[in-house]
């Protein structure tokens, strides 16, 4: 995007008439939930919710791939960390989620080689110049992360690199937002939908979800424009009782995505029934990696067990993942939980609802 585009979606005239559109057609009580933590992130910085009418609820939902990873996955990467001749490779997020005993970057701390990396394709070259060590990638993200890191498997496949190994912890979003809707104690009228993940699988991959439910749903990009344009449809919608699938970045997402991304992940990984912090297991929303590929599957390669284990003692990250509760009603947050001690992964995420309130909340 060229830097004049960018401006535009941050101008302010745009903006103020968005505003106003918004406050026209909003005519009742709404909760809308971002999904995205991006969207969570740039909603705080840029003070949405503070130009909307008191009506409109902005709320944040299950969409931070590191907080809604569940505690016995957590403690899973951990276990690996001290595995005898094991390299652990991970995204930065990860290194400082609480387990049950430990985290990773308090095992790095006592000597474990556990490395920060970029990319997927960046543990494929530490694993090609460790030959006689073992690497395991934290596969956790969306099917935003998913097709480099099911490209990686499909490298290591090819070049013959036995010792790259990945743990899939990926999430799916379509049939994550149908076991939200099954909970009994969320209220949504509308959702927001995460402008990424959409650019892989494409607006039609949302209609199945739109029509069973009937739940208004707008995609949107990350620039103020685009999250007010996006409040805006969703006003229109609710205020009309209208029920609609529609795209506010059309200049990214397509109707049917990345077809080639989408095919690396369909070659490398199936669908399975996953957990998700704070929804519980939610079916075919994970990807397991193909029997094909299970050479380089962590999971099927170590022998792992970890406990069932729960969420810490005082922790509501489930509850805030769902737009349930807000981080300050938290008993812990700000006073045992903060960014430097943190309890829960909504605190440690650089997209966690928690990390946002907390650095843009003055309360």
């Amino acid at each position: 995007m060229s830097i004049r585009h960018l401006q535009e979606y941050r101008a302010p005239e745009i903006s103020k008439g968005l505003v106003e559109g918004i406050f026209r057609a909003n005519h009742k009580p709404v909760r809308l939930m971002e999904l995205c933590g991006t969207h969570t992130m740039s909603v705080f910085r840029n003070g949405i919710r503070s130009v909307l009418p008191e009506t409109i609820t902005l709320v944040s939902g299950p969409g931070c791939p590191v907080c809604v990873t569940p505690q016995n996955e957590i403690d899973a990467f951990i276990a690996l960390s001290m595995i005898d001749n094991v390299i652990i490779t991970t995204f930065g997020d990860l290194m400082r989620v609480p387990g049950t005993q430990s985290s990773l970057q308090r095992e790095k701390a006592k000597g474990k080689d556990i490395r920060v990396v970029y990319s997927s394709l960046d543990a494929l070259n530490i694993a090609n110049q460790n030959p006689d060590r073992n690497v395991v990638f934290l596969g956790v993200g969306f099917e935003t992360t998913a097709p480099t890191i099911a490209a990686s498997i499909g490298m290591a496949k090819e070049k013959k690199i036995s010792n790259f190994h990945v743990f899939s912890a990926h999430k799916l979003v379509p049939p994550m937002l149908a076991g939200l809707m099954q909970m009994n104690d969320v209220r949504v009228d509308g959702f927001i939908l995460p402008g990424h993940v959409s650019v892989i699988i494409g607006s039609e991959a949302y209609l199945p979800f739109v029509e069973k439910f009937h739940m208004p749903c707008v995609i949107a990009g990350f620039e103020p424009a685009d999250i007010l344009q996006a409040i805006y449809m969703l006003a229109d919608q609710t205020g009309s009782g209208a029920t609609r699938l529609e795209n506010a970045y059309a200049r990214a997402v397509t109707s049917k995505g990345n077809q080639k991304a989408r095919a690396v992940i369909n070659e490398v990984f199936e669908t399975v029934d996953t957990c998700w912090r704070g929804i519980g297991v939610v079916p075919s929303s994970g990807l397991k990696i193909r029997k094909e590929f299970s050479q380089f599957d962590a999971q099927e390669v170590f022998e792992i067990s970890v406990p069932d284990s729960e969420a810490p003692k005082g922790c509501i990250c489930g509850d805030i993942l769902t737009g349930v509760k807000t981080p300050p009603d938290c008993p812990l947050y700000k006073k045992v939980c903060t960014p430097a001690e943190p309890v829960g992964p909504c605190m440690v995420s650089s997209e966690g609802s928690c990390a946002a309130y907390y650095k843009y909340c003055r309360f």
